[in-house]
């Protein structure tokens, strides 16, 4: 049995983390609270310009375009976006095990363009090639950064290095459910559905002033927005997952704290014990 000294210092060992996984708790709450109403008002138009520019080429025909046709190169990106920081329980190892998990994306065709720093280091110890770094992004993305990413990566796709492009990000649902998604970007795939209503409405999309100036247009800033998307839902996600870690890490710490209180109290009643059984056997000896 643990002397009393050694359970007091572990008691008082838990209590220092407490007060950390309480303090991170708190600071993960407010960023939660900004990150969640960024991405509640901006998540309906990322949402209706996936559709739209889905719609408007499953209803364009056979277009050849760059952006549209699967490129020659066997190497396929994928933007995969984790935190710069742990203690967020499964987040960042959720979108590890999407990727890796995919059949699609065997680690020899594969080349990461990775934001955040776990994510680019999990990949890295399973194989995968690190393209890009862009873990700065995450702390704070803006249009302007997604745009860049955007430049970056289709440049990399016309350029004939990548012939496929996908998106791995988590999916901010609500403060306690938060869902990893893989999406392919690049070419542009349409469900069973959008498909067999292009084939019903018989009417062709127009182009003004013709098909190439047109998607050099629209595909980058299709791109972009479903980039920023991701990144802002990504933040919302990684804080919500890192209080709700925290919290348990909180309340586990309590559990602890109890138990140890009740060995301590045990141990010193036991010790309480002892000397009144000393004492009385010494007056008897005497006696």
């Amino acid at each position: 049995m643990a002397s009393m000294r050694d359970i007091k210092r572990r008691k008082g060992s838990i209590q220092s983390t407490q007060q950390i996984t309480k303090a991170m708790k708190l600071v993960s709450t407010v960023k939660l609270q900004k990150a969640k109403n960024r991405a509640e008002q901006t998540n309906p138009y990322f949402n209706y310009m996936y559709q739209t520019v889905t719609s408007m080429l499953a209803k364009s025909g056979t277009i050849s375009h760059p952006y549209l046709n699967k490129g020659t190169s066997a190497k396929k990106a994928v933007i995969v976006i984790t935190s710069n920081r742990g203690l967020a329980g499964g987040y960042n190892s959720n979108i590890t095990k999407l990727v890796t998990g995919s059949d699609a994306l065997p680690a020899k065709d594969v080349e990461v363009y990775a934001i955040g720093n776990k994510g680019k280091e999990a990949l890295e110890r399973r194989g995968y090639k690190v393209k890009m770094d862009g873990s700065g992004i995450i702390e704070s993305p803006s249009y302007a950064d997604a745009a860049e990413l955007c430049k970056k990566v289709l440049g990399d796709y016309t350029a004939g290095e990548i012939g496929e492009i996908y998106l791995a990000y988590t999916h901010f649902k609500n403060t306690v459910s938060h869902e990893p998604r893989l999406i392919k970007l690049l070419p542009v795939e349409f469900d069973g559905d959008e498909t067999e209503r292009a084939a019903e409405s018989n009417v062709l999309m127009n182009y003004e002033p013709n098909e190439e100036e047109a998607l050099d247009m629209i595909i980058p800033k299709y791109v972009t927005s479903l980039f920023y998307g991701a990144l802002v839902e990504a933040v919302a996600s990684e804080n919500g997952a890192r209080m709700q870690a925290m919290d348990s890490a909180t309340s586990n710490a309590e559990e602890m704290i109890s138990d140890l209180t009740l060995k301590y109290n045990r141990a010193r009643q036991g010790s309480i014990t002892q000397e009144l059984t000393e004492i009385i056997a010494g007056a008897s000896a005497i006696s």
